[in-house]
């Protein structure tokens, strides 16, 4: 009878403590700024819909590079070590949650204690043990549930570091793809002009030779040759390099990469909707994660203020001992205790850890509103290179057809004596680096794009 009441007297205990504790702290709330109206200035009506939302193989529509960014996504050593952060901050999570609770453990032993006073009185004394130990620390102030919160805001964040990643990864694999190439057409350009050069020389031995130039246009000729030639090297180191990151962005070796021969010049519209700037904070994974530290810092809080309240743990002990194991079942053993602990004195310890937290709270509040920030000038940076990257191809593009026709006039003209050699290397340095500068815009449209993309938050879902 006294057993069952002791058991009834600590579950009414148990019961008691888990309906009166309260989580005494500050709960979170998202610190307040005043967010601009529109993200996109120049737009006059504000936009619900956001090319962020589309997925990002809708977006980036090569089947290649949809192949490069599945591959990064999936053997990516950064982000499968993100997942394996993920999954450790899960686990730990689990062992906090689990300290709310009540332990219970088993434990069966024996021992044996022998002496022999004088030689002739030996006494053995064995004793066997087998016990269910209960123990619980009753959660009065909430310390452990802020414990639980500080993991479970630790868990989120590590989840939107990850999100950030893939943001990151897809945009990385993108813009190396089209650098790549980029590369691609600049040598296939230099390439293109060596031949002409070498086209240059032969027409400046015949004149030299026939005696209708001087020696200095074969010269020239020559130079303008070699001077072509040392590009070709550079470009194919650089092509070189460009493939080895991509490899390494996938996860793998060094090794081919494949990608589209034929360079599609698409004209991007001039307007592309942003979204709203309270959508900005849910859809950019830095910022949400920036916003998880925030509330593991004030669960931190929470956690430095609940360790001035006293403590207290209960523990009880049932089973059964015998010093034989024949009557270890009719022998029932029990044992009950409840500890307070309280700081006492501690020279300001307590306090002062609860001012550190604060004082980590409000960097953390200052981190966050500086990533939300951080955010909106991302995304204002990318709609003007976007709106900009348009104009720049249109006049770049003009610049290359008068080139193209100056350098054809040119070489016309000297062949029929009208112009020296000189001229035609001016016309033909204006075509090729028109040719080098309309590649870099259309190289320049397609960053663009994968910069406002990225910039709004697109590329996870």
């Amino acid at each position: 009878m006294k057993k069952t009441r002791y058991i009834a007297l600590l579950l009414g205990a148990f019961a008691l403590a888990t309906v009166t504790s309260c989580k005494v702290g500050k709960k979170y709330a998202r610190p307040e700024m005043a967010l601009p109206e529109r993200i996109d200035s120049a737009s006059t009506l504000p936009d619900t819909f956001s090319i962020a939302d589309m997925q990002w193989w809708t977006v980036y529509t090569d089947t290649i590079l949809q192949n490069l960014i599945t591959q990064t996504l999936e053997h990516n050593k950064d982000m499968l070590a993100a997942s394996a952060r993920i999954k450790e901050l899960a686990a730990l999570r689990r062992v906090d949650l689990s300290k709310i609770f009540p332990q219970i453990n088993g434990r069966i032993y024996a021992d044996k204690d022998a002496t022999n006073y004088g030689g002739d009185n030996y006494e053995s004394d064995p004793e066997l043990h087998a016990r269910a130990l209960l123990s619980w620390e009753v959660d009065l102030w909430g310390k452990l549930r802020w414990g639980a919160e500080r993991s479970k805001a630790q868990l989120l964040e590590a989840i939107e570091n990850q999100r950030a990643l893939q943001v990151s990864l897809v945009a990385q694999v993108a813009q190396s793809y089209y650098e790549l190439i980029a590369l691609d057409h600049q040598l296939a350009i230099v390439k293109q002009t060596l031949h002409a050069r070498e086209e240059g020389v032969r027409l400046a031995r015949l004149r030299f030779e026939g005696g209708l130039t001087s020696e200095t246009s074969f010269q020239q000729a020559r130079v303008e040759l070699a001077r072509t030639a040392t590009l070709v090297p550079d470009l194919e180191r650089s092509i070189a390099i460009k493939k080895n990151e991509i490899a390494l962005l996938t996860g793998t070796f060094p090794r081919e990469i494949a990608r589209q021969t034929d360079r599609h010049i698409n004209r991007l519209p001039q307007y592309l909707p942003a979204g709203l700037p309270s959508a900005l904070l849910e859809r950019r994974p830095d910022v949400r994660a920036a916003e998880k530290a925030l509330m593991a810092a004030n669960a931190e809080v929470g956690i430095a203020f609940t360790s001035m309240f006293p403590q207290i743990t209960l523990t009880a002990e049932f089973g059964m001992e015998s010093n034989d194991i024949k009557n270890i079942f009719q022998s029932p053993a029990h044992f009950l205790s409840g500890t307070l602990l309280t700081p006492l004195f501690n020279m300001g310890k307590n306090i002062s850890q609860h001012k550190a937290k604060k004082a980590a709270y409000e960097r953390s509040v200052y981190l966050y509103e500086k990533q939300v920030l951080v955010a909106f000038k991302d995304v204002h940076d990318a709609i003007v290179t976007y709106n900009m990257s348009e104009e720049v191809f249109d006049t770049r593009q003009k610049l290359e057809q008068a080139a193209y026709s100056n350098n054809q006039l040119a070489h016309l003209q000297y062949i029929n004596g009208y112009i020296s050699y000189l001229d035609v290397l001016d016309a033909q340095r204006g075509y090729f680096d028109a040719q080098i500068s309309l590649n870099e815009a259309i190289l320049g449209k397609q960053l663009a794009f994968i910069q406002l993309y990225k910039a709004l938050g697109g590329g996870w879902q």
